[in-house]
């Protein structure tokens, strides 16, 4: 079998848990397989690299911020290649270019394009273990690129699909995806299966056990993915094709996102063309929108409302401020004090009623709902971001995900 495995930050933190992670490498060696490891900075490294940044500068550079943050899976996948090889075992670590993974040009948020696998082959046949950074390519100019937030996933599952890997395991701090956040909700339930759309929505949604990117790829290329943790050895979530699956439940799961801000545009002339003009200005400035609502025109105008991530303000700021002539709109106002709270579950479809029991659970707890957005396996739910916890707690008791 080849099997590629991914360990984030928290599994690589410190010298104890990089020998723990290769003693489990060097174990699944020892049965005959080819290991292919994709590793995350350490710890918090990336994020003191952020603050490193900003004490630099105000307004960093996106080509350079990749240079900098580029570097902190270089130091793991050195130290991980090293532990392996105390156990007796080959290893080899590669950067991400090294691998062949080759990139758009977007700094800070590439995508990958293709992986070239030559090398990683060579090693594998020469019975190595090959350790990859993850989170990293390089576009076709030469330059480091980095895939943005919960790139390793990315990085791991598209490595497995380029090499045709039987599984691809995501080792993390947790025993595997839970019906919520354990965090929030003590009572809640690990999944020992979840369908690739049902995890897709949840990623999407604020879950951070997958990055969304991960699960399309997966999805993509029917890669099995297995969730489980890093620190023990228990059976994790299968994520899989909903084809192999019976729907026996209605709710999957409910997930929150505290990352959010609601956008709003006063007085929006409506006519053909405007929406366009809006949402083309925010994409090319690779600004994903989330929920989307237009009010009731009156006399000829109407308000547009639509969400963002948090992190995205500053920057919708200054792009609808450059366009505030030409659509002539009269005003806007923002409120990144939000949160979008969703209840995910591929039996909703043959299953009516299910919005109504998420109105009522919310409305008991005097929830104001100020957007809504559905899907056939999925309703989201903006409300003020003090009410996240209590939401999530009222929804997981309302469908009694905790008797799973």
């Amino acid at each position: 079998m080849l099997i590629v495995q991914k360990y984030g930050g928290s599994s690589v933190a410190n010298a104890e848990r990089i020998k723990r992670v290769a003693g489990r490498v060097a174990g699944v060696k020892s049965e005959g397989h080819d290991v292919v490891v994709v590793v995350s900075a350490m710890g918090d490294t990336t994020d003191e690299l952020i603050d490193l940044v900003n004490s630099i500068s105000d307004s960093p550079a996106e080509r350079e911020m990749d240079m900098i943050l580029s570097t902190g899976e270089q130091v793991s996948i050195g130290l991980l290649a090293m532990a392996v090889q105390n156990h007796g075992l080959g290893a080899i670590s590669m950067t991400g270019p090294q691998a062949g993974i080759q990139t758009d040009r977007v700094h800070t948020k590439a995508r990958i394009k293709d992986i070239q696998c030559d090398r990683i082959k060579e090693e594998l046949a020469s019975g190595k273990v090959v350790i990859v950074a993850g989170f990293q390519g390089i576009n076709r100019y030469g330059d480091i690129t980095t895939l943005g937030r919960g790139g390793s996933d990315t990085t791991a599952v598209a490595l497995a699909a380029a090499l045709n890997a039987d599984v691809c395991e995501i080792y993390t701090d947790v025993d595997g995806v839970y019906t919520t956040d354990p965090r929030v909700v003590r009572d809640a339930k690990k999944l020992d299966f979840i369908t690739y759309d049902e995890m897709l929505e949840l990623a999407h949604l604020g879950a951070q056990v997958l990055h969304p990117r991960s699960v399309e790829c997966a999805k993509m290329y029917n890669i099995k993915l297995h969730v489980r943790s890093s620190f023990n050895n228990n059976p994790g979530t299968i994520v899989k094709e909903a084809g192999n699956m019976e729907k026996k439940l209605v709710v999957t799961g409910v997930a929150h996102d505290l990352q959010v801000a609601k956008f709003g545009l006063f007085d929006v002339p409506d006519r053909p063309g405007i929406a366009y003009t809006i949402f083309s200005a925010l994409a090319e400035e690779h600004i994903n929108v989330d929920m989307i609502i237009q009010s009731a025109m009156r006399n000829e105008v109407n308000d547009i409302s639509f969400t963002i991530a948090a992190t995205d303000l500053k920057r919708v700021q200054s792009v609808m401020k450059m366009i505030k002539d030409k659509v002539g709109f009269s005003g806007f106002t923002w409120d990144d004090n939000m949160a979008k709270v969703s209840v995910v579950g591929a039996g909703m479809v043959s299953n009516p009623g299910v919005a109504a029991m998420i109105f009522e659970a919310l409305s008991s707890q005097n929830i104001n709902l100020e957007m809504i957005s559905t899907s056939e396996i999925k309703v989201s739910c903006i409300i003020k971001a003090s009410q996240a916890e209590i939401a999530v707690k009222a929804l997981h008791d309302k469908f009694k995900m905790a008797e799973l």
